[in-house]
């Protein structure tokens, strides 16, 4: 079960069978455009049940099939099998480009957060406008985080559930390193401003490791 489902609370009605309780989270899930939480699922589901034990077998029963169930951060959803990616392609073309300075905004958010404008700033090299924000806010990629303990209490930005399942990605520990970054065509061969390796060196290696090491500044 779960680590992260609070217990059920005990009820007056007796629960449907766990095999009913399952398909009822299957209904849910299937039906749902959004990835779905626990809480949701027993919310809407009979008293007594526990989604969280129905999600386990729902989980398992789905293993090898070319739909699987999967966590989204907090949630719960249905999806695609990652090695029948290559089905959905054309279903999955994105029509609206990000410019380059939302781009590398986004990655900045991605692999520092909690990061402030400033500290975004500071890493490009130049000042980030607030149509690249506001763009970036608008498709619900990022959310605003908590204020930083530092003079003038600043927002911090963080990517959003809705960023990690467009990537199809559990938690942000799973973003994928430069090598994989630059074959997916969402970086140029040259390392974005502040990020430059150090002389001498392999500039992958240098970046995997930075990568490595911001990994641990990370949200659950």
């Amino acid at each position: 079960m779960s680590d992260d489902i609070e217990p059920q609370e005990e009820s007056l009605f007796e629960a449907p069978p766990i095999a009913e309780q399952e398909r009822m989270c299957e209904a849910i899930l299937f039906a749902s455009a959004e990835p779905v939480t626990v809480k949701e699922l027993n919310s809407r589901m009979p008293h007594g049940c526990d989604a969280a034990e129905a999600l386990v077998h729902l989980r398992k029963r789905y293993e090898g099939r070319g739909v699987r169930v999967v966590r989204v951060g907090d949630s719960w959803a249905m999806r695609t099998a990652p090695d029948l990616g290559f089905l959905m392609q054309k279903e999955m073309v994105e029509s609206r480009k990000l410019s380059r300075a939302a781009i590398e905004t986004l990655a900045i958010i991605a692999y520092h957060q909690p990061v402030t404008r400033a500290e975004i700033e500071e890493i490009r090299g130049v000042s980030v406008s607030r149509g690249t924000v506001d763009q970036l806010l608008e498709m619900e990629w990022i959310r605003f985080g908590r204020r930083k303990m530092t003079p003038g209490r600043p927002v911090t930005f963080v990517v959003t559930s809705e960023f990690l399942d467009h990537f199809g990605l559990e938690n942000a520990r799973d973003l994928p390193g430069l090598k994989e970054l630059r074959a997916a065509g969402l970086l140029e061969n040259r390392p974005p401003p502040g990020l430059m390796p150090k002389l001498g060196s392999e500039p992958d290696d240098d970046m995997d490791e930075v990568i490595e090491d911001q990994s641990e500044m990370f949200e659950e």
